[in-house]
């Protein structure tokens, strides 16, 4: 049975799988007794003729006189079709994979963008390929690159950047919901590569320098700031107790004379002088 089903502006057919008996007319008996009789009358040589071979990851969806024959798609395996009046298409049921081109897009920030991705799909009901579109194969492709363009125009460049796996997961449903009376299944799509202006590349690379110089000044002035917080309480420890100030001088000395070709100043203590003035 074969219903005309008017979806979102859109004609559709829905094919039943073919649970009930076609009303063939008197002339459809009659070429379909002829038929018979060919297939008899030739035996056996139109077994070469009548017997079909599709693989296990294949179904033949079969057309009598037009009309879409009982029992669904066929195979995997050998079937029989009647010659002269019977007609069938291969529906290959396997994954098929396909580059979308790269596609120019305006950003919702007014960047553009060359993105390019890849889908993921099958046929999930080989009647419904047939009978719903001419080439589903041909029309999800289509549909992928116009999808792309329309999600990703709606999202900033920041986005479109740091939230590829989100995006995916948004095209790949909007896809499967679309193609859902295709017969066909939309198992992933993943966005292989966003590729900027080269303009806009050495700008973002001129900020991203631009940041990483403010952070090293600002680190290189805690770190200043740190030295001489402990300079100014390693001075106060010293303060504290004279004999400190000249262990500091013999550990200097002590680091100095360590190298090679070395001249060594030794400070003289202030304390030392001062007695040796007063004593003249």
């Amino acid at each position: 049975m074969s219903t005309v089903v008017l979806k979102e502006g859109h004609v559709l057919m829905n094919i039943s799988s073919g649970s009930e008996k076609h009303s063939f007319g008197f002339c459809a008996w009659v070429l379909i007794i002829l038929s018979f009789l060919i297939v008899i009358c030739s035996f056996p040589f139109s077994l070469l003729f009548c017997l079909k071979i599709v693989q296990e990851y294949e179904r033949a969806v079969i057309f009598r006189l037009g009309r879409l024959i009982k029992g669904g798609a066929k195979g995997p395996g050998v079937f029989f079709i009647l010659p002269c009046i019977d007609n069938y298409k291969k529906i290959d049921l396997r994954v098929i994979s396909f580059n979308v081109p790269p596609q120019e897009i305006l950003t919702r920030d007014s960047v553009t963008v060359s993105v390019d991705a890849v889908t993921y799909f099958r046929v999930s009901n080989p009647i419904a390929s047939v009978c719903n579109v001419e080439n589903a194969s041909l029309s999800t492709k289509l549909l992928a690159q116009t999808t792309l363009c329309n999600e990703l125009g709606t999202k900033n460049l920041s986005e479109v950047l740091m939230e590829r796996e989100n995006i995916s997961k948004n095209l790949q449903h909007i896809l499967d919901q679309a193609t859902e009376p295709w017969g066909v299944k939309v198992e992933r799509v993943e966005i292989k590569d966003v590729r900027l202006p080269q303009m806009l590349q050495r700008a973002m690379a001129a900020e991203a320098e631009a940041s990483r110089e403010a952070r090293a000044k600002v680190i290189a002035a805690e770190g200043e700031m740190n030295a001489a917080r402990a300079l100014k309480e390693a001075s106060d420890v010293i303060s504290e107790s004279p004999s400190a100030l000249q262990l500091r001088y013999l550990q200097t000395l002590q680091t100095i004379s360590a190298e090679k070709n070395s001249t060594i100043i030794f400070p003289l203590p202030i304390d030392f002088i001062s007695n040796f003035i007063k004593n003249h």
